[in-house]
Formats: structure tokens, sequence, C-alpha cells
């Protein structure tokens, strides 16, 4: 199974367009908000592939009626996704990592800081895949990928 999760896209349309039919093979998508607005447009052009679109709101979402979290189950694991804000990421990830405990989850998905991060703590598979459009971290755009086997969970941060 390939996830593919991406964040802060920020009124980019292009990039995220160019991120999601990038990878149109995958079985889900997550937009981990700061870009309903891009994504509502994504949705109405491309009907196809909206059914394996996951989105959450983010703190620039303004009116937003989306979720502020979602859980996932996928074969052998669960995922918690959020944008991160309501959790304080920017200064610690004991809090989400509290939430996704409450939920079972084994895989963290957050984004926010427009950081990319990749790694394993405490049992958790954590991925922030940065922004597709506004990184923070001094690196080109980014998004992230997940990749769930038998063998494992391999997560991972790629260039736009």
């Amino acid at each position: 199974m390939r996830i593919i999760v991406m964040s802060d896209s920020h009124g980019n349309y292009s990039a995220l367009e160019k991120v999601i039919l990038r990878n149109t093979d995958a079985d889900w998508i997550f937009h981990l908000g700061d870009g309903e607005s891009e994504l509502d447009r994504f949705i109405v052009n491309h009907p196809v592939i909206a059914p394996k679109i996951i989105h959450v709101a983010g703190n620039c979402d303004y009116q937003s009626f989306s979720s502020d979290d979602f859980v996932l189950p996928v074969p052998g694991h669960k995922i918690f996704a959020t944008h991160g804000h309501r959790y304080g990421v920017n200064f610690s990830l004991e809090a989400i990592k509290d939430k996704a405990r409450e939920h079972g989850c084994d895989i963290i998905l957050f984004g926010h800081t427009h950081v990319r991060l990749s790694k394993t703590e405490d049992g958790f598979y954590i991925l922030n895949p940065g922004s597709s459009s506004a990184p923070r971290d001094n690196r080109p755009p980014s998004f992230g990928h997940i990749d769930i086997s038998p063998q494992g969970v391999v997560t991972n941060v790629a260039d736009v």
C-alpha cells in the first residue's frame, strides 16, 4: 500500500496538482491542511481521484467543515493524521504522540511546521511532509510517502 502525504500548499494550486498527478497510483492521498481551497478546486477538476483523498483542516483553512483529526486503519497499522497546530508540534511531539496512543495509532502524520521530518520514535512512524509550496527549512518544496507491506513501514520525504 502506498500513501501520499502533503501539507501546507497555501493557495498554490499548481504545486498541489503536480504532487497528486505524479502519484495517481497511490492508494490514499492525505492533505494535512492549509490548502483546502486549492484541494477543493482539484477535486472538482479531477473527480476520478477524489475518492482516495483525505483532508484535515489546518489553521489557515478558515471556515472549514473538515475534521481536525482523522484516523485511518490500514493493514496491520492505524494512522493518525492532523495538521498539528492543536498539538504544539513546533515545540514538541509529545502531545501528538499521546493523541495517537489514545486512538491506538502507530503512524503519525502532521504538517504545520513547513519543515520535513521522517523518523521512528517511541514505537511510532512519524512523518511531516514539509510544505508543497512554502518550505521553511531551506530545502525545496516537498511531499511525503508511506509504503506499507508485510515487511514493514517505510516513510520518506521527496522534493516536489
